[in-house]
């Protein structure tokens, strides 16, 4: 029988594989829709679907009724976080001010600006941005002389329009009119959130209102934050006359956001995660409803709450903000919460739900009903109680007991611990039970059955090969083993063994342990496999050397298989050498065993029968009642039936509802 992998080894690689995923950034995801894929990375890579980055490796297509669908398959990254921005700021915290943003450089042509004041005729020259073009002196001399400044310097102009400074200097003189002053208003609306500023033109000879001036106005109307320092700079160079202006605005406060819990397991029960093979088939039987963890898995982490930000009205006014509301971590059954404080970690291994906003790990898994495409195949990490059958062709795996309250098919049931069956199992030649343990059964037919300890049935087997590292034990009112293969290191003891009619060969063995003797004889081919293989690489070998001896040098490509040829030999020889290694220490083990071996019928052993006890075989000739067969000097005898004396079978199967 292949060789297969152990539930323990499953929650190894499990462990194994959530280590490398703690380190991995990029994966990729199938899904029936983008959105789907999306949220499929989002639960494995447990960030939010705001940090993903994607690429689309394929895009899907929802196909006519299911026919020609094809998935979208996307490779999802998490995306790098934005280092913090500390600000100076008295009563906030990060915000969106806090991101910083590349500039974007817009093209813009340079500009020559006058201010009057009482200091004279002001120039400020701007230079250019991006692709834009200089100011020139006719621009500049053209300003001044619409301001009615007369009395200027025309080389400092040219000197001013040159440096392009963007500050502002004095160049001339002008008349003086003080009563022709530009005039402003200031104008508080919106509950003090906003404050606008309206001018007035100045007369011949007023001066103009500067920056600092406007300024200087608006904190003695109680306007002190949110200052619009652009508009402000705005209505000093180039002012809008009688038209309100928003000079200063509020903030309004933001309340912090409210704790979450980011799951990293699938809460919602009735999707179904569906896997598609490389050739496009859909296998209907893993419906992915059990979703198994290891002990130390993280399965949540919750997102703290964040503080409010307080509002701010432009007279300066605090508005408060609500801060975030915390959530209590939604413990259930088997996990715990981290040293962080927000992440939810599994104790055991099992099951993970999300049940009335808890999150439990189960030990035990219950099945009310059948496993058929309901439910699809089992693997579960725990133990695992079905109520109703094991329909063909389905499988059941756990790392602890399974106990199946109705009959078994064609299936594969595998467990670390004990299998119990209280109906029968029936497998048509093609379904196979293995438990670490014990197998319990009412009737087995056509079935191959491995046990680590002992094989119990109570009606009868038939037609089965059964393996178990201690005892077969078939005792009932009508029980009877009827052909097939049989083999146990201790006992092989049934009420009666054979039919009375002949059919199919029976074959019992005992007294030596059947898997390593299994594996003794798979070394043995092995080794004769190898042997023979040597031998061929010999000849040629020995064909190429004389071809050398004979010429005395090879031409390059024989030198090359030769020397290839080589190589296979000596990695041949090491591996036959590894392999002798292991089968002689099997056949020592074998040979030291002191288990002499027991076959037992308490009712009849019937002719036909073949009994092997260690190297001893033996075939029943006559009919014979109540006897045991034993191993003395090299020969098989007989004595009186002794019954089997376990202390397991008083104790019976174990309770599955048990964890451990």
């Amino acid at each position: 029988m292949a060789q297969r992998l152990g539930m323990n080894e499953v929650a190894n690689l499990m462990r194994r594989y959530l280590e490398e995923d703690g380190s991995k950034k990029t994966i990729e995801v199938e899904g029936s829709s983008l959105e789907d894929a999306l949220r499929d990375a989002g639960v494995q890579l447990a960030t939010p679907l705001s940090r993903l980055e994607y690429e689309v490796l394929a895009k899907g297509n929802s196909g006519i009724l299911g026919i020609g669908r094809v998935p979208w398959k996307l490779k999802v990254s998490v995306a790098a976080q934005k280092k913090e921005v500390e600000r100076i700021q008295a009563a906030s915290t990060a915000s969106d001010e806090d991101i910083e943003e590349i500039p974007v450089v817009k093209d813009s042509d340079g500009e020559c600006f006058v201010h009057l004041s009482i200091d004279g005729a002001m120039l400020k020259v701007v230079p250019p941005q991006g692709k834009g073009r200089r100011a020139t002196e006719r621009q500049a001399f053209d300003r001044l002389e619409a301001r009615a400044v007369r009395h200027y310097d025309e080389e400092l102009v040219k000197e001013l329009v040159k440096q392009a400074t963007g500050e502002y200097v004095k160049v001339g003189e002008f008349i003086l009119n003080s009563a022709a002053d530009a005039l402003m208003s200031v104008d508080i609306e919106d509950q003090e959130m906003k404050a606008y500023v309206t001018i007035s033109p100045p007369g011949p000879g007023g001066c103009d209102l500067s920056k600092d001036a406007i300024i200087s106005f608006m904190r003695s109307n109680r306007i002190v934050y949110g200052l619009n320092q652009e508009a402000l700079q705005q209505l000093e160079d180039k002012p809008t006359y009688r038209e309100p202006m928003l000079a200063a605005e509020g903030q309004k406060p933001q309340n912090g956001r409210d704790a979450e819990m980011q799951f990293v397991f699938e809460t919602d029960k009735t999707k179904l995660r569906l896997r598609e093979a490389e050739d496009g088939r859909v296998n209907f039987k893993e419906l992915g409803l059990i979703q198994n963890v290891v002990q130390g898995q993280p399965l949540a982490r919750k997102i703290p709450p964040k503080p409010g930000v307080p509002g701010h009205t432009v007279t300066g006014k605090i508005i408060p903000a609500r801060d975030g509301r915390d959530i209590a971590a939604p413990l259930g059954r088997n996990v715990h919460l981290a040293d962080d404080g927000i992440t939810v970690v599994a104790d055991i291994n099992g099951q993970v739900t999300y049940i009335a906003g808890k999150i439990n790990v189960e030990k035990l898994l219950s099945l009310d009903g059948d496993v058929s495409l309901k439910t699809g195949n089992i693997m579960f990490l725990g133990n695992v109680i079905i109520s109703g059958n094991v329909d063909d062709g389905f499988s059941v795996k756990a790392s602890g007991n399974i106990e199946i309250r109705g009959n078994v098919g064609k299936c594969e049931i595998e467990a670390e611990g004990d299998i119990v069956v209280h109906q029968g199992i029936n497998a048509k030649s093609g379904g196979a039970v293995q438990a670490g343990k014990n197998v319990w059964a009412k009737f087995v037919e056509n079935a191959h059955v491995e046990a680590g300890e002992n094989i119990v049935v109570s009606d009868g087997i038939i037609n089965t090969t059964a393996v178990a590292a201690k005892k077969i034990i078939c005792q009932g009112k009508r029980a009877s083993i009827v052909g097939g293969s049989y083999s146990a290191c201790e006992e092989v003891n049934a009420k009666n063994i054979g039919s009375p009619v002949g059919g199919s060969e029976t074959v019992i063995e005992v007294g030596y342990d059947p898997k390593r003797k299994a594996r003794f004889d798979a070394l043995v081919q092995q080794i004769s496999k190898l042997q023979s293989q040597n031998q061929n690489l010999g000849r040629n070998i020995d064909t190429l050397v004389i071809l050398k001896k004979e010429k005395g040098t090879l031409p390059d490509d024989k030198a090359a298989a030769l020397q290839d040829l080589l190589e296979q030999r000596k990695n041949l020889l090491e591996e036959g050498s590894a392999l002798s290694k292991e089968r002689d220490e099997i056949q020592s083990y074998l040979n030291d065993l002191k288990v002499n071996g027991r076959i037992s019928a308490s009712g009849r052993i019937y002719p036909g029968v073949k009994i092997c006890i260690k190297e001893i075989s033996e075939n029943i000739r006559t009919e014979q009642k109540t006897v045991s067969f034993y191993l003395e000097n090299q020969q098989i005898r007989t004595t009186k039936y002794e019954e089997p004396d376990d202390e397991f079978l008083k104790r019976g199967p174990p309770d599955v509802h048990k964890a451990d």
